[in-house]
C-alpha cells in the first residue's frame, strides 16, 4: 500500500495545523507539549481529527504536507485509532511511521480543451457515474492509446479509477477485491467482459464518454465536473504523492492503518 519509514524525531518546535469539524477540542492537548505550536498557516503536520473524509479532504487542501490521522468516528479504518496525546507523544519522540501513497491526476477534455480549470488530483479515487439515474452511460477506454477490447463501447452506470490507497473504498465493493500497486478501474454495472482493471502505474487511461451525461466526483471535494458525449477523462500517477504519519507500519491490505 504504501512505502514506510521511520520519522525523526524533533529538534525544534513543529507546527501543526488542526483540521475537522471538531478539531479544536485537540487545542489544549497540542498546548501541553513545548515542541509542538499551533498554526493557521504554513504547517509542518496538518493533523485530521475526524474520519477517512476528514484526511481525504485535508489532502485535496494541502497536498503533500505531512497528515496525522486521528480517528474521531465510528468509521475511518485510514485514521489511527489511538489516543491524540499518545499520537503527539510518538511525533516527538520520532515513533511514528511515515507512509508514503502514490496519487492520481486527470484532466477533463471538450473537444481537445480542458472542461475543467486546473488538472484534478486525488488520493483515492475518480468516480464517474451516470447523470441520469434511468438512463445508463456509455463509454469507450483506451490504455497508453491502444483501445480496451478492439474498442468495445462499455454500458453501465459508470466507472472507478483509483490508487491502491483507494482501492479499499468503492474499487472493494464492486470488484471484492484490493490491490498494492498500480492503478486500478472497476466497470460498474457494466457489459464488459470484466469487473475490473489493474495497470502498471506508468499507464495513461483515457476514457470517452460516448453517451451522457455523467458526473465526475473526485475524493471528498465538494464539486462535481458534469460531463456529456464526446468529454474524455486522462488518468495518469501523479508525480508526487501523499505522506501519512501513523502509530506503527500497516499491518492489514483492507486497513492500511
Amino acid at each position: 500500500m504504501g512505502i514506510p519509514t521511520q520519522a525523526r524525531s524533533i529538534d525544534q518546535p513543529a507546527q501543526l495545523l488542526l483540521f475537522g469539524s471538531h478539531a479544536d477540542s485537540l487545542v489544549s492537548t497540542v498546548q501541553q507539549y513545548e515542541a509542538l505550536t499551533l498554526v493557521e498557516k504554513d504547517p509542518d503536520y496538518i493533523v485530521c481529527y475526524g474520519g477517512d473524509g476528514t484526511l481525504l479532504a485535508a489532502e485535496l487542501r494541502w497536498p503533500g504536507i505531512p497528515k496525522l490521522p486521528v480517528r474521531n468516528s465510528r468509521r475511518g479504518h485510514r485514521c489511527i485509532p489511538h489516543p491524540a496525546d499518545e499520537v503527539f507523544e510518538g511525533l516527538i519522540a520520532g515513533e511514528l511511521v511515515e507512509n508514503h501513497y502514490t496519487k492520481i491526476e486527470g484532466e477533463i477534455l471538450r473537444e481537445g480543451k480542458r472542461l475543467y480549470p486546473d488538472t484534478i488530483i486525488a488520493l483515492n479515487e475518480f468516480n464517474v457515474h451516470m447523470g441520469l439515474i434511468n438512463s445508463a452511460v456509455r463509454f469507450q477506454l483506451w490504455l497508453n492509446g491502444d483501445p480496451y477490447e478492439e474498442g468495445l463501447e462499455v454500458l453501465g452506470d459508470g466507472f472507478v479509477v483509483c490508487t491502491p490507497f483507494g482501492s479499499t473504498a468503492y474499487f472493494a465493493q464492486i470488484t471484492r477485491g484490493i490491490f498494492t500497486r498500480g492503478i486500478g478501474i472497476a466497470f460498474k454495472s457494466t457489459n464488459a467482459h470484466v469487473d475490473h482493471l489493474v495497470l502498471p502505474d506508468d499507464t495513461e487511461c483515457r476514457i470517452q464518454i460516448t453517451r451522457g451525461p455523467a458526473v465526475l466526483a473526485f475524493d471528498s471535494a465538494d464539486e462535481y465536473v458534469h460531463m456529456e458525449e464526446g468529454d474524455e477523462l486522462v488518468v495518469r500517477k501523479h508525480a508526487l504523492g501523499a505522506t501519512i504519519l501513523t502509530c506503527g507500519p500497516p499491518k492489514r491490505l483492507e486497513q492500511p492503518f
